[in-house]
């Protein structure tokens, strides 16, 4: 699946934070939405890349893909039916 096709629900920009806070701003940002649906995060911590993978899969929510653009990190998150 093209990133392109892949329409989110809510941008979550943790841009410019450091970890924590990119996992914070996602915990806060799913508690809002409804199973199933979509939240794309942007940001600019590299540490991002091992802990966002880990927080959904220890939330039950699905990662369904990352990748980087320039400088930035990508992340496409799907909220399961107990995240």
């Amino acid at each position: 699946m093209a990133t392109t096709d892949i329409e989110a629900t809510v941008v979550v920009d943790a841009r410019g934070l450091l970890c924590p806070m990119p996992v914070v701003k996602t915990a806060k940002a799913m508690k809002e939405l409804a199973a199933g649906q979509v939240l794309k995060l942007l940001s600019t911590d590299r540490g991002s890349v091992a802990d966002i993978p880990a927080w959904a899969e220890s939330t039950a929510n699905a990662l369904i893909e990352w990748h980087e653009e320039g400088s930035e990190f990508v992340f496409h998150l799907r909220k399961g039916q107990g995240g």
